[in-house]
C-alpha cells in the first residue's frame, strides 16, 4: 500500500516522497523492509528517538509528530496515536466497516457482557468473534490474552483476520486508557454499551472526573449508532440523550427494558426479561445480582441488534466466564469462588451476591496490584471489614512496589472498622490458610486476579493461577 493513501485518512503532511508500505511497526527492533514506523510518546519512552533505528533496519517510512533524522519519507502528523489506529484501519483494509461491533466500556463487567453478547450471536447462528481482557475468540481460533483492548495494529489486524474468517458479529471490550490513547478511534460501533462507572484507574487519569470524560467521549453520534445505557447508575444523567439513538436498562429505575429474578442460588439464577415489552427467560450460570445486570445489558444491546428472544435466553444460558465468581471447589463442606473483582465497588457486588447464600462464615482473600490507583486500596480495605467474617490480605501483582507496603495500605482501611484479618504476603500460602479456616457451610471468595495465569514481580510474570493453586490444595476432595 502506497505512503500517499495513508496520508490521506490522517490529514497529515507527507514530506520526502511516497513509498511502499507493507507492514506497520511500532517497535524498532522489528522493524524490516517495507514497514512503516510508527512514532508516538508514550509512558516511559518517546519513540521518535528510534526512528533511526527502524530505518536501519529497513523501515520504508515514518510517521511522526515532528521532523526526525531520517532519509526514508516522513508523515508529519499532529496527534501521532490517532493517525495510528487510521493507519492501522486503513492498511488493514476498514474491516470495521464490515462488522457488526458491540463494544463495551465501563468500569466493571466488561468482559462478562462480552462473553454473553458472544454467545448470543453465536445461538442466534451468527459467525462470533469477542475481543477482551480473557483474549480473543473467533472460528477456531484462540488469541491469548494482552491487553483489554489491543494495541491499534493489533487489533485492526485481528479484526481483519475476523473478517476473512467469515465472522460477522464481534463483541469488544472497550477500556478507559484505550479510548484515552484513541486505539480504536475509528470504530463507529453498531451499539456501544455503557455498564457503570466506580473508582478505578485513578493512577491514569488522575480523578473521577477526567475517567468519567472519557467513558462519556464514546457516547456520541460520531462514535456509536446506539447507546445501550445503565439506567441504575448515578453516571446514566452524564449519558444520556448525547445519542439520537439510545436504549436503557435497569433493576430500579424506570427503564426500557428490566427484568425480574425468579430464582436465586450460589450456581446462578433464573431470570424473566422483559426486552421492550418481549419477553424471554434464561437461567445463568452466574451468581449475583450485578451478573443479572450484566446479561441485562447484553441482552437489551442483542435485542435492538435484531437478535430473537429465543436466542437471547439460549445464548445466555450457557454463558461461562473464567474467574467471574467462579465456584472453583468444595472443600470442608464449604464452596470457594474466584473472582477478578478489583475495584471497590466490584468486591462489594461480589461479596454481597456470595452473603445471600452463606450460612455460615463469608472468608475472604485478596490484594491490591501495585503501581496501580493507591486511592482504592484503603477503601477496599474497609468494605472487606464491614462485609466479610475473616480476611486474608495478600499479594496480587505487586509490579515494581513492595508486597508489604500494598497491604499495609489496604489493612489501613481495614483497621477503621474491625480487626478480623491476617497478613500473609505470598498469595500461594495465603490460599491455603484460608481454606484451613474453611468449615461446613462457609463461602471463600479468592478476588482480584479472576482468570489471570500470571503473578508480575519486578517486571517479570512468573506462572500463576488461583484456581490452580487452589485444586492443588483440595484436589477433588469434597467436591
Amino acid at each position: 500500500m502506497k505512503l500517499e493513501a495513508l496520508a490521506k485518512e490522517t490529514g497529515g503532511v507527507l514530506c520526502g516522497g511516497n513509498a511502499e508500505i507493507t507492514g506497520l511497526c511500532t517497535d524498532s527492533r522489528v522493524a524490516g523492509e517495507g514497514d512503516l514506523f510508527l512514532c508516538f510518546k508514550g509512558t516511559h519512552a518517546d519513540s521518535h528517538s528510534y526512528a533511526e533505528d527502524a530505518e536501519a533496519r529497513g523501515a520504508a517510512a515514518v510517521v511522526c509528530e515532528h521532523e526526525v533524522d531520517v532519509e526514508v519519507p516522513r508523515l508529519i502528523v499532529k496527534d501521532a496515536r490517532l493517525a495510528m489506529s487510521q493507519i492501522a484501519a486503513a492498511f488493514y483494509g476498514h474491516p470495521e466497516r464490515k462488522l457488526t461491533l458491540a463494544g463495551v466500556t465501563g468500569t466493571n463487567g466488561k468482559t462478562t457482557v462480552a462473553s454473553m453478547l458472544f454467545e448470543i450471536f453465536t445461538a442466534a447462528g451468527k459467525r462470533a468473534g469477542v475481543i477482551g481482557t480473557l483474549g480473543a475468540r473467533y472460528a477456531s481460533v484462540i488469541v491469548d490474552p494482552a491487553l483489554t483492548t489491543p494495541d491499534p495494529v493489533d487489533l485492526f489486524s485481528l479484526l481483519s483476520e475476523m473478517d476473512k474468517a467469515g465472522v460477522t458479529h464481534v463483541a469488544m471490550e472497550v477500556s478507559a486508557h484505550a479510548l484515552a490513547l484513541k486505539k480504536e478511534a475509528p470504530i463507529v460501533y453498531d451499539a456501544a454499551i455503557f455498564t457503570n462507572l466506580t473508582q478505578d484507574h485513578l493512577d491514569f487519569f488522575g480523578d473521577m472526573k477526567a475517567y468519567g470524560d472519557v467513558k462519556r467521549s464514546l457516547f456520541t453520534d460520531a462514535r456509536c449508532r446506539l447507546a445501550v445505557l445503565n439506567a441504575d447508575d448515578a453516571f446514566f444523567s452524564e449519558l444520556a440523550g448525547r445519542t439520537r439513538t439510545s436504549v436503557s436498562y435497569g433493576l430500579e429505575m424506570p427503564a426500557d427494558c428490566f427484568a425480574l429474578s425468579e430464582e436465586e442460588s450460589a450456581a446462578g439464577s433464573r431470570v424473566l426479561f422483559n426486552l421492550e415489552d418481549e419477553l424471554c427467560e434464561a437461567r445463568l450460570k452466574m451468581a449475583g445480582r450485578h451478573n443479572i445486570y450484566n446479561a441485562l445489558a447484553a441482552a437489551t444491546a442483542a435485542h435492538r441488534l435484531g437478535i430473537s428472544a429465543d436466542a437471547i435466553a439460549r445464548g445466555l444460558s450457557r454463558t461461562t466466564v473464567s474467574g467471574r465468581l467462579e465456584r472453583v471447589g468444595r472443600y470442608r463442606g464449604a464452596d470457594i469462588f474466584v473472582d477478578f473483582a478489583h475495584t471497590p465497588d466490584g468486591l462489594k457486588k461480589s461479596l454481597a451476591a456470595l452473603r445471600e447464600f452463606c450460612i455460615g462464615k463469608l472468608v475472604l482473600l485478596f490484594g491490591c496490584g501495585g503501581n496501580r490507583d493507591r486511592e482504592k486500596r484503603p477503601l477496599m480495605g474497609r468494605i472487606a471489614a464491614e462485609d466479610s467474617d475473616f480476611t486474608v490480605i495478600t499479594s496480587d501483582n505487586p509490579r515494581y512496589e513492595d508486597p508489604c507496603a500494598i497491604i499495609s495500605e489496604i489493612a489501613a482501611g481495614f483497621s477503621e472498622v474491625g480487626t478480623h484479618f491476617t497478613a500473609i504476603e505470598e498469595r500461594e500460602k495465603a490460599i491455603g490458610y484460608a481454606l484451613d479456616l474453611l468449615e461446613e457451610g462457609d463461602i471463600l471468595l479468592v478476588a482480584g486476579k479472576g482468570g489471570e495465569t500470571t503473578q508480575e514481580i519486578m517486571g517479570i510474570k512468573y506462572a500463576y493461577d488461583d484456581k490452580d493453586v487452589i485444586e492443588s490444595f483440595i484436589g477433588g476432595r469434597d467436591a
